[in-house]
Formats: structure tokens, C-alpha cells, sequence
């Protein structure tokens, strides 16, 4: 385990409504430049300064990390936490997605990390928000060529839409706070209930909010939470997806 990390800029090949496109993605790589793969789905905020910032904390404890540009169709990056009304300027993005094609864009990815030689083939997913609820759904009904070997979702704000269709049954470890002002407890109660029977770890952090873990001035973070959820999830991965 090193701090020292290496980030460069590269394309995924992805399909497009033309036929083949490019997805832009940050590559961020352990000091040891070996080590599994974790493709992180960003949050309704895009690829901000703080999943950058998560996806070197993960690359410190020894992975290859890909951060894609969920966005990029839009031809949108990053909003901005620190601007006025940050919080529905993302919604309004987010809510342009083409899901189909975002779910597609993820599992390109999955499959450009699985053919990565440093990943040994291994590749897991982490979500945030907007992207725990895509990461789950770039799961669902995925082969092992784009899909994932593990899952972990923080707050994954389309699971009640999502769990009761196709299950997710690799290892999963699941974070909500149970003071979530956009997700009921009574879905988080039955999200709870689908992915616990498939052998998820689920966590429910007291009086958390949703986006818990972000630190921007949203009026969100719950910093014993975040780093007490931060510490379960370097713990879980270590059992079961280590680097």
C-alpha cells in the first residue's frame, strides 16, 4: 500500500448512436502499477475534484482505478458543488442520461479494465449516488466480459427502482445513511431486504444523510459517517475483492 499514485486521461471504446464513440476516462494507478481493477461511477456532480480525490484513495490502497465520464454525451464534466442551486443543475443533467447507453458506457469500462494487463482480469465496481444506482444496473444481466466480480454502492440513488428486477449476486457492500431526505426508510428497508438475500453487506449509518460521504458545501456531509463507512469499505474489500 502506497500514497504515491499516477493519473493520466485515455478513451474507452464505447458503443455510439453512430456506431463506435470514444469515452473519456481518468486512469488512476497504484504506485506498485499492478493491482485489481475498480471502476468508479461517479455521482450527479460528474467527475469533481472529490471522486478524483476517492478514486486516488483507492488507488493508494493498491488498485487500478478507472474514472469514467458518465457525462460526456452531454457533453457536460463537472457541476460545480460550490455554485448556487449545484444540487438541481445536477439533477437536470442527470436527468438527461440516456440510462441505456450510460449502462453500456459502464460495462465498456468493466471490459477495457479486464483486458488491462495490470488488473490480472479482476475488475469491481463503486458508485456514488447516481452512479451506485448505475453501477448496480450495469450489472444486472452483464457476462463476466462486462460485468464486475464485486459491487460496492454508496447511497445508490436508483435502487428502489432497480432491485426488483434482475438480481446483482456478486460479493456487495451497500452504504445508506438512515436519514436519507431523497430515498425513504421504507425503500431503504426494502432494498435492504432484496440484497441482503443475495449476500450483500449492507450498512446503515445513523443520522446520515443521502451523499453522506461528499464533503462539498451541500449541507450533506456527515464526516463520522464518511469515515466510518470509508473504513468498513477498505475492510470489506480487503476480505473480499483485495488488490
Amino acid at each position: 500500500m502506497s500514497d504515491r499514485t499516477t493519473e493520466t486521461t485515455i478513451t474507452v471504446p464505447t458503443p455510439g448512436p453512430g456506431g463506435s464513440a470514444a469515452l473519456p476516462a481518468t486512469l488512476v494507478r497504484p504506485d506498485a502499477d499492478r493491482g485489481a481493477g475498480i471502476v468508479l461511477v461517479h455521482e450527479i456532480f460528474g467527475r469533481s475534484g472529490y471522486m478524483r480525490r476517492r478514486a486516488t484513495d483507492f488507488a493508494a490502497l493498491g488498485y487500478t482505478v478507472l474514472l469514467p465520464q458518465i457525462f460526456w454525451r452531454l457533453g457536460e464534466d463537472v457541476v460545480d458543488e460550490a455554485t448556487e442551486d449545484a444540487l438541481g443543475v445536477a439533477m437536470g443533467v442527470a436527468q438527461q442520461v440516456d440510462w441505456d447507453l450510460a449502462v453500456e458506457d459502464v460495462r465498456a469500462a468493466i471490459k477495457a479494465l479486464r483486458d488491462d494487463p495490470a488488473t490480472g482480469q479482476r475488475v469491481a465496481l463503486v458508485g456514488f449516488c447516481f452512479g451506485g444506482g448505475l453501477a448496480y444496473a450495469a450489472q444486472q444481466g452483464a457476462d463476466w466480459t462486462n460485468g464486475a466480480d464485486a459491487l460496492v454502492s454508496y447511497y445508490g440513488s436508483a435502487l428502489p427502482q432497480l432491485v426488483d428486477g434482475e438480481p446483482v449476486a456478486i460479493p456487495s457492500l451497500h452504504h445508506f445513511g438512515d436519514a436519507d431526505a431523497f430515498i425513504s426508510r421504507d425503500q431503504v428497508g426494502h432494498i435492504e431486504a432484496i440484497v441482503t438475500s443475495y449476500g450483500a453487506q449492507f450498512e446503515r449509518w445513523p443520522g446520515a444523510n443521502h451523499a453522506f460521504d461528499n464533503p462539498a458545501p451541500l449541507g450533506l456531509h456527515d464526516p463520522d459517517a464518511s469515515a466510518a463507512a470509508w473504513d468498513v469499505t477498505k475492510a470489506w474489500l480487503a476480505e473480499n475483492y483485495p488488490a
